[in-house]
């Protein structure tokens, strides 16, 4: 062991520090295993595990600049080991989990265990083609309350066949899964991580997971992993004071402690941990295949005040609030990930204004997209509203209108707005139950008709009446009712037109979309066109449970236009009120438009028209 060995590791651009700290084999055999670990105020440290009968004493280490390493050839794969460390002036031995473990035991045990894979991958073609623009659709989901096989939690190597052909049938493009890192503390959904390189084991070993990945690409499915380098939790067998002092979190507890969750905040300035968190994002999109990432909480990263009051944080440099030094290493971790595959995508949970997220670095962040918080929380106040007054609240729906186009934005309907006594997604809509699920196919549809990659939780794709539960299983049975089960072809019809349709995915380009009736607010009706090339989509949505005949609509073109899609179809649970004769546009001003067209619109319904060349005609 050579300090050139971990030169990048102290000096922070180590993107493979796995590869050389935890426990590795000596050979090929499953016998003999090196072991090493930084802890650079350690006075002394033991290799501890099942083949010594967890007796300190037996397995020595030996430092070279606070790195410690032990070659234990009587280890054996499979077995149970942990550090024990003495703290520099300190008589007494703490006991710590390997943070660069690649197994570790099921909670309430603590241990870490030696694990190597054995794992063939059999999805070339889909990396090979593997891509971050075009249709991106995702289904959030938690794996341990999704479907719970006769009442306990699924298995990765299991599941595969019921979640496979239900995502394919309802058409989702990705599937993103809530941390799957390894978190003893089932409650925390996975946002209170310990293991950054081992799964959790809830659910079965690495190579079920490997499996489930895998079955996923072969189906043409991409897979995101929700990963969370803002915090970790201070458990006495974890990173916190990893060896008798703050090395993973900062010293300060105005930087290194969250009060909000308890828990402890990584120390972005220090090297060895950018080390550490480059490592692990690389280790899973390469070891597992992911393709891609979704930061948690970001905003708690970048700003030295998030969720303080005056007197709690210390100012930076230049007087300001911004933690420059995770703002350093979040455009570490994109430059990485661009890097390391053009097709991965990044994405940023960011609630706040932050100047250029996915504007590449060093200017930006260099994030590939971000959640748009503010279209989420704008909608949703707008359609939890009575019609009768949501002509008040017009700008709710038509202020995206003017930063659609500043960031490259997912929409995303996610867990956070379903828990916590929020209600369900179709809860939060107006009315009794039969407008509530007309309502949630509408909203459904105005996601999916605006720029942005789309994101939905699940439950949401059928109209789950409860608020989420992680305890228990989705109610499924409601796909037994026809307004449910219409719901699920809603949102698959939704998908393939989504799919199919170019001008929905042209993100890029703000000339893709002319913003048309966005003032109608006494109707409450809200309009807009998609446009890729030569082709035209015109999305209308009336928000009121007024059927509108001859309802008038500014167009840029003139043409012949079809109604191809209606949220209000009779398969989808609608009243069935459609149009099924084409609209031909007239030369009547509208909408600041010379040319304009007169079709019907649904009650508490949107629908999609497609302007139709003379050559299809």
């Amino acid at each position: 062991m050579s300090h050139n060995l971990f030169g990048a590791f102290f000096e922070g651009w180590d993107s493979q520090a796995h590869q050389q700290l935890g426990a590795h084999p000596l050979n090929e055999s499953d016998v003999g295993w090196c072991f090493r670990v930084w802890a650079p105020n350690a006075e002394e440290v033991f290799i501890v595990g099942d083949w010594n009968f967890w007796s300190i004493g037996a397995d020595r280490a030996h430092s070279i600049d606070g790195i410690w390493q032990a070659d234990v050839p009587n280890a054996q794969l499979g077995q149970n080991y942990k550090f024990a460390i003495r703290p520099r002036g300190s008589m007494e031995f703490i006991q710590k989990a390997d943070p660069f473990a690649r197994e570790a035991q099921l909670s309430p045990n603590t241990a870490s265990r030696l694990y190597r894979s054995g794992y063939t991958w059999k999805d070339e073609e889909f990396l090979a083609n593997r891509r971050n623009d075009g249709p991106i659709s995702i289904y959030e989901m938690h794996l341990g309350s999704w479907k719970r096989p006769n009442g306990e939690l699924p298995r990765y190597n299991e599941i595969g066949k019921e979640l496979i052909p239900y995502l394919n049938k309802a058409g989702f493009t990705h599937v993103e899964f809530m941390p799957l890192t390894h978190h003893p503390y089932y409650p925390s959904w996975g946002y209170q991580c310990l293991g950054y390189f081992a799964p959790t084991p809830m659910f079965g070993t690495p190579d079920d997971l490997r499996y489930l990945i895998d079955q996923l690409h072969q189906a043409g499915i991409g897979v995101l992993l929700d990963w969370v380098p803002a915090h970790f939790p201070m458990d006495d067998h974890g990173l916190y004071r990893f060896d008798g002092n703050p090395i993973f979190e900062h010293p300060d507890p105005r930087k290194g402690f969250h009060k909000d969750w308890n828990t402890a905040i990584f120390d972005y300035g220090r090297n060895e941990v950018r080390s550490f968190l480059l490592s692990s994002a690389r280790f899973w999109l390469e070891s597992f295949h992911f393709d891609g990432i979704r930061v948690d909480a970001v905003a708690s990263m970048l700003y030295l005040d998030y969720s303080r009051n005056d007197g709690e944080w210390e100012p930076n440099d230049q007087g300001g609030n911004e933690y420059w030094e995770a703002v350093h290493f979040l455009k570490q971790l994109s430059g990485l990930v661009r890097e390391l595959d053009t097709g991965y995508l990044l994405i940023a949970e960011e609630s706040t204004a932050w100047p250029g997220v996915t504007k590449s670095a060093p200017e930006g962040l260099g994030f590939t997209h971000k959640w748009d918080m503010g279209w989420m929380h704008d909608t949703l106040r707008y359609f939890e509203r009575d019609p009768i007054h949501r002509k008040y609240h017009h700008n709710d729906l038509t202020f995206r209108g003017i930063y659609a186009f500043t960031e490259q934005y997912v929409l995303a309907l996610s867990h956070d707005e379903v828990v916590y006594g929020k209600g369900s997604l179709i809860e939060k809509m107006h009315g009794d139950e039969w407008q509530k699920r007309a309502q949630n196919r509408l909203l459904l549809a105005m996601m999916y008709a605006q720029p942005g990659k789309k994101m939905i939780f699940m439950g949401m794709e059928f109209g789950q009446w409860a608020e989420w539960n992680f305890e228990k299983e989705l109610d499924w049975g409601l796909l037994e009712q026809e307004g449910h089960a219409g719901m699920l072809e809603c949102v698959s019809a939704l998908n393939a037109l989504y799919r199919s349709e170019q001008a929905l995915a042209n993100d890029h380009d703000e000339r893709g979309t002319f913003w048309s009736a966005v003032d109608d607010n006494e109707n409450s009706v809200f309009a807009f066109i998609r446009r890729f090339g030569e082709e035209e989509l015109l999305f209308v949505a009336n928000c009121t449970p007024t059927v509108r005949e001859g309802y008038q609509l500014g167009v840029p073109e003139p043409g012949r236009w079809k109604e191809i899609f209606s949220t209000d179809d009779l398969r989808f649970g609608g009243s069935g009120v459609r149009c099924t004769e084409p609209a031909f546009s007239e030369p009547e001003k509208k909408d600041g438009c010379e040319q304009s067209i007169k079709i019907g619109l649904p009650p508490l319904g949107a629908s999609f028209w497609k302007r139709i060349s003379e050559e299809a005609s």
